[in-house]
């Protein structure tokens, strides 16, 4: 048989076979007085083991011993096993993760600790707002790490009237101009501490601190 025809019996491409004789996993065949390959049933059995075997995940380079002794498939196997466990693992994790994203509204590029945090502003937020808050947020937890997100996470998880209250003080504060009297501002100012330090003393009596942010070096 010729090339085309062995490639379309085993499922693969006359460029993978050409490729396979390259790398020495497929003997070159015999010619014709045209020079063209002539396949038989062992070359396409060689095929079919290569193909079944790659389809498991095994390089290309261990495969000249695996076809010639697999007995000596054990260990690789092994290996082979674990990958995939940890493969099953972290597409778990993102599909985990996709999950609380969908549930939560929040935006993908928010860190999955500070999902809950961010979802769903509300319609009277100012989208310049929405958009810094982000933004700060994935700042934050970049510095912090994965730990220090999740802790958090847990300092702004406060009941929902006193969120409504910090949205609408930080509603005021967005709209602070160089013509707002320096009274207005000075009041806003001690209206954040009357919440803030609530809600501090709340994150301390149940343990949580944040972490020091970890340092970013620079080149």
């Amino acid at each position: 048989m010729r090339s085309s025809e062995l490639a379309e019996l085993a499922g693969v491409t006359v460029r993978t076979l050409r490729h396979y004789h390259q790398i020495g996993l497929l003997p070159e065949p015999p010619r014709t007085s045209g020079d063209y390959r002539t396949y038989d049933v062992g070359h396409l059995v060689r095929v079919l083991r290569i193909t079944r075997l790659t389809a498991l995940g095994i390089p290309l380079s261990a495969l000249p011993e695996l076809l010639e002794t697999p007995s000596a498939s054990e260990e690789l196997l092994e290996e082979l096993d674990r990958q995939a466990a940890a493969e099953i693992e972290r597409l778990s994790a993102r599909r985990a993760s996709i999950e609380v994203l969908r549930r939560t509204g929040a935006a993908p590029d928010m860190p999955l600790e500070l999902s809950a945090v961010h979802a769903d502003p509300g319609p009277d937020v100012p989208e310049e707002m929405v958009r810094f808050e982000r933004e700060q947020l994935i700042l934050i937890a970049h510095l912090l790490g994965d730990e220090g997100a999740g802790e958090l996470a847990a300092l702004l998880d406060i009941p929902n009237d006193a969120r409504s209250a910090m949205t609408a003080m930080a509603q005021r504060y967005y709209a602070l101009d160089a013509d707002t009297p320096d009274h207005e501002v000075e009041a806003l100012a001690e209206e954040w501490a009357e919440q803030i330090h609530p809600l501090m003393a709340t994150t301390e009596a149940r343990g949580t601190f944040l972490p020091s942010p970890r340092t970013c070096s620079t080149s």
